[in-house]
């Protein structure tokens, strides 16, 4: 495990990622759902200045490193992140699973449509695929926690964007029934095809950034934190007394 500005990220594998996953499902009845938050740099800087968000990401149950920025920081840190493990391709994982093992889905959140647009692409490419339901909803809308248990979901993907996703699963973790929560973020829209890719090329060079900010020009201050604002922060923690 490495700590980056004091957020917690877990230096594992996207096999060793995918096991502890199938290892929670085979549980008949979990204490609590088992969270999982894909941190990017952009979490990091938000814990910053939010120190509840900072604490629930000290406890969720698998931090998974989302960011080349991520592993330049613990390189420069002298701490070890030796693989990316993006939330798209892990959503992309947990359907495979759930198909090949007869588990079912929820996908919560984004827009209005787009949770359903999102299971609909995925059922194409997996078409035994339980999808347990589809709703965009809001983290304190009455109901919500009912909705997602009486579907009896075993995994529940939500996109509120962060932190909201990280907190209501981290505050409703004792209440929900589905074994398996991921905090997914845009990745509804990359799957349901209304956010291009970067290239293949410029994602193995961690370029991703400039891509979005050539194609998405309104996340520029997301990009600022990311590129900008996040190394100038670990580089002046490093020599912080």
């Amino acid at each position: 495990m490495s700590k980056i500005l004091k957020v917690k990220i877990d230096n594992i594998s996207f096999a060793e990622t995918i096991g502890k996953i199938k290892a929670h499902l085979l549980i008949d009845s979990p204490d609590h759902i088992f969270q999982i938050a894909t941190i990017n740099p952009e979490f990091i800087m938000a814990a910053q200045k939010d120190d509840k968000f900072k604490e629930i990401l000290n406890q969720t149950d698998l931090n998974v490193p989302d960011g080349v920025g991520l592993q330049c920081a613990a390189w420069f840190l002298n701490q070890k992140i030796n693989e990316r493990i993006t939330g798209v391709d892990l959503t992309w994982e947990l359907c495979k699973i759930a198909t090949e093992n007869n588990y079912s889905v929820f996908f919560l959140g984004a827009a209005e449509g787009i949770a359903e647009k999102a299971a609909h692409r995925v059922k194409l490419l997996n078409p035994e695929l339980k999808i347990a339901g589809t709703y965009a909803g809001t983290p304190d809308e009455e109901g919500i926690i009912q909705r997602i248990n009486d579907s009896e979901a075993d995994i529940l993907l939500v996109a509120f964007g962060s932190p909201k996703q990280e907190k209501f699963i981290f505050n409703n973790k004792h209440q929900l029934k589905a074994k398996i929560a991921i905090g997914v973020g845009g990745t509804f829209d990359y799957i349901a095809g209304l956010v291009p890719y970067a290239p293949v090329w410029m994602r193995k060079m961690g370029l991703e950034w400039l891509y979005r900010s050539l194609t998405q020009p309104k996340r520029w201050q997301r990009i600022f934190t990311a590129v900008f604002a996040f190394p100038c922060a670990v580089f002046a923690s490093r020599f912080k007394k």
